[in-house]
């Protein structure tokens, strides 16, 4: 647990047409999804003050797995990264594949819960993916990690 973390974006719109992004991290031991925040941008300080709510109760990572995108490689969060200890490890552009976890899990934040909304608010959407995402760790399980749900890794059977 908190070995690596993977973290990456992914978009969609409002039912008015108005495009919105996520910011999806998990922790790679247990697949556990660690957050999905909802808003209409996602700078790179916005990335920052969310890695830090997670780090308040889950503690701290060695190392976060992104891509290249602008917010990951900004000088902004480099330098927090870097105050922190925690070894940014960017995979090389065009390969996904080398994100395959985040990815995996983006593919089933997809199906199962934004294609099932039409979402009027960043707020509804962001309820309901907190919802979701309680569900997916709590609940659903895991075909990566036996069948079973991320929280069962992390305490005793």
């Amino acid at each position: 647990m908190n070995q690596v973390w993977s973290m990456d974006f992914m978009s969609d719109a409002l039912d008015n047409g108005r495009k919105f992004r996520t910011f999806n991290v998990i922790d790679d031991y247990n697949r556990e999804g660690l957050c999905i925040d909802v808003d209409f941008s996602m700078p790179s300080q916005r990335v920052i003050r969310s890695l830090e709510q997670i780090m308040e109760w889950r503690g701290k990572p060695a190392a976060i797995r992104c891509d290249n995108g602008p917010e990951n490689i900004s000088q902004v969060l480099v330098d927090w990264a870097n105050n922190q200890q925690i070894t940014l490890m960017y995979i090389q552009p065009g390969k996904p594949t080398q994100n395959a976890y985040v990815e995996r899990f983006n593919r089933t934040v997809r199906h199962e819960w934004l294609e099932l909304h039409l979402f009027e608010s960043i707020e509804q959407a962001q309820l309901l993916a907190t919802q979701w995402l309680w569900t997916y760790n709590n609940e659903r399980p895991n075909s990566a990690i036996g069948r079973v749900p991320p929280r069962y890794l992390l305490s005793p059977a």
